[in-house]
């Protein structure tokens, strides 16, 4: 009784306190201090959940809420909760929950894992995108939210609705494993949207991100690289940039073996040595889950080897490029072609009487409208890049660790070993 005494107080002082800003300022130190009360009456305050409106009481919600979510629940539990928490995601207000973010984010995660004990992830996608939209400060904040948001998207293949996320231009980041992750599951959404481009951007980041010891996200992240880049630009080099981390250039090939045979074999532009690895390391793949891929692969050769073509010959028969790329038939060179010239690979004219393929130039001019007013929106995309990096840099001199582990370093090296150190800093 004295219990419920003091959670009808509480909820008193939610109603009465969630009204401006210094109001919900006390509140929030009334609820930290409740907190490991809450917790230990998580079993008996969903009911109190109806007495607060996740709109005007968000922050006292969340705190009432997180304690509810924080006990293992059953399936038929699971399936009331993911309603509530749908709804208080819906409803609630941004400005109250970015007070408690590990909060909101606690709940958030449970949520996703109440979906996936239910089967249906498809029940995540919309609330866990407006949680991202509610807790971050600017599209530019990159928030834990995204990963799990994102392996969501990949579970029920909502890979359009991932996109629309990855298209943000993220610039801050709290935590090195959200990047990671996030960069990760994006660059697997791109893959399956065949936004092979983006996917290399994405990957990339995994790969070169700064790192004390080797990630297995890393490990994974350079396995799907080294595919993509086969696929996407039918090669793939070793080389590290410079910027890489001395724990990835030192380690990652170790564990990737089969995936750097894989590119060697395809460097020779021989499909049946190609097709012979892969069926001898199948097994590896598939552990990898990325069998997919590797099909992908052995079918990007024959885009690569009818490319080499258009380098050397004006017109060959499609029993030629047949016979020259080693596939089945004319009739399958011909499906190739079309794909390739519908995808922009190639351009060229297939005459279907003689079945013979005449190769084209470049058709386009660079001076259209379209062209025009794309190039135009590079340079301006560019320009606020420029500005951006300039922000970040003048920011980064002025952090006073910066300078001081700057001042630490610049003792081991020669002065002349140092760029750019901000004159105000010189000594």
């Amino acid at each position: 009784m004295v219990k419920m005494s003091s959670v009808d107080a509480l909820v008193a002082q939610i109603q009465g306190l969630s009204g401006n800003s210094s109001d919900i300022h006390q509140l929030h130190g009334h609820l930290k201090q409740s907190d490991q009360f809450l917790h230990a009456e998580s079993t008996r305050l969903a009911p109190v959940l109806a007495q607060l409106d996740p709109a005007k009481h968000s922050l006292g919600y969340l705190y009432l809420l997180e304690a509810v979510t924080s006990v293992p629940f059953t399936k038929e539990r699971a399936n009331e909760l993911v309603v509530v928490v749908a709804r208080f995601i819906n409803a609630c207000t941004a400005k109250q929950i970015r007070l408690a973010p590990d909060k909101f984010i606690s709940v958030c995660r449970r949520f996703k894992d109440q979906v996936m004990l239910l089967e249906a992830p498809m029940r995540a996608v919309a609330p866990l995108l407006t949680a991202i939209q509610k807790l971050q400060p600017s599209t530019e904040h990159l928030t834990t939210l995204h990963a799990d948001f994102l392996l969501v998207c990949l579970s029920t293949k909502c890979y359009k609705t991932g996109l629309r996320l990855l298209e943000d231009n993220i610039s801050e980041v709290d935590q090195p494993r959200d990047f990671f992750l996030y960069c990760y599951y994006g660059g697997m959404i791109c893959i399956g949207q065949k936004h092979f481009r983006k996917a290399l951007e994405l990957l990339h980041n995994v790969v070169t991100a700064p790192m004390s010891t080797l990630s297995a996200i890393a490990v994974e992240a350079y396995k799907k690289y080294i595919l993509v880049s086969l696929i996407h630009l039918g090669q793939f080099t070793t080389s590290f940039p410079k910027y890489t981390s001395s724990a990835a250039q030192r380690s990652l090939k170790n564990y990737c073996q089969p995936y750097l045979e894989l590119a060697n074999s395809y460097s020779t532009g021989k499909i049946s040595e190609l097709q012979t690895f892969v069926q001898m390391n199948r097994d590896k793949f598939v552990v990898d889950t990325n069998l997919g891929l590797v099909k992908q692969v052995v079918s990007s050769m024959y885009k690569r080897n009818i490319q080499r073509l258009t380098q050397t010959y004006l017109t060959l028969s499609l029993q030629d490029i047949a016979n020259t790329v080693q596939l089945s038939s004319p009739k399958e060179a011909e499906m190739h072609v079309l794909q390739m010239i519908q995808d922009g690979e190639i351009y060229a004219a297939i005459n279907q009487k003689d079945g013979m393929v005449r190769f084209l130039e470049d058709p386009e001019q660079y001076k259209t409208c379209e062209m025009i007013e794309h190039v135009d929106s590079s340079i301006q995309r560019m320009m606020a890049l420029s500005k951006k990096l300039t922000a970040m840099d003048e920011k980064m001199s002025c952090d006073p660790s910066y300078v001081s582990k700057a001042g630490r370093e610049r003792q081991r090296f020669d002065f002349d070993d140092f760029d750019g150190v901000p004159q105000r800093f010189n000594l």
